[in-house]
């Protein structure tokens, strides 16, 4: 019986071990998006970085997210991020107000994130709700991809309120 549980835990480990070893390589070109208060006031300060080029998601008059990407990255043709050309005070504060009346409607909150790239770099900024999140992966090919986040991420909440107060359960 002892030689037969040695066996399954030295099986465990192998499995555990390649798992790790698959996972290392499998995101290695992913880097992050963390909440950052100094983004949040940046943002709900209307302060545009000219280092930028800044993009939104969702829908025209109430963005589900406002991104800006450093110059020196360029984001993946293939995602359906739309480019706010010549960025100014005056559109940042219309589409952050915009996001910001959208969530207080939905009682939510906007924050800022930073984004890094996969050696923990600093490439550009994110102000969303929280729920709004989504990944960034570096390309091979020089290209930054980050996909737009769903776009019903304010009905889903409601959706998932609403069950989670019903009192069903």
């Amino acid at each position: 019986m002892n030689a037969r549980r040695i066996g399954c835990f030295y099986l465990i480990l192998m499995l555990c071990l390649g798992a790790a070893a698959c996972s290392g390589s499998l995101f290695r070109n992913y880097g992050g998006i963390n909440p950052n208060g100094e983004v949040t006031q940046a943002f709900e300060g209307y302060r545009v970085n000219s280092e930028f080029r800044y993009y939104v998601s969702g829908a025209h008059y109430y963005p589900n997210a406002l991104m800006g990407l450093h110059r020196d990255y360029r984001l993946d043709p293939s995602t359906l991020w739309r480019e706010v050309p010549g960025m100014t005070t005056a559109k940042m504060k219309e589409i952050v107000d915009d996001m910001k009346t959208k969530a207080s409607q939905h009682q939510m909150f906007q924050q800022g994130f930073e984004m890094s790239d996969n050696k923990g770099r600093p490439i550009g900024v994110w102000y969303s709700v929280l729920w709004a999140r989504t990944f960034l992966r570096m390309n091979e090919d020089g290209t930054v991809r980050i996909d737009t986040p769903d776009l019903d991420i304010y009905e889903r909440q409601e959706r998932d309120a609403v069950v989670i107060d019903s009192p069903s359960n």
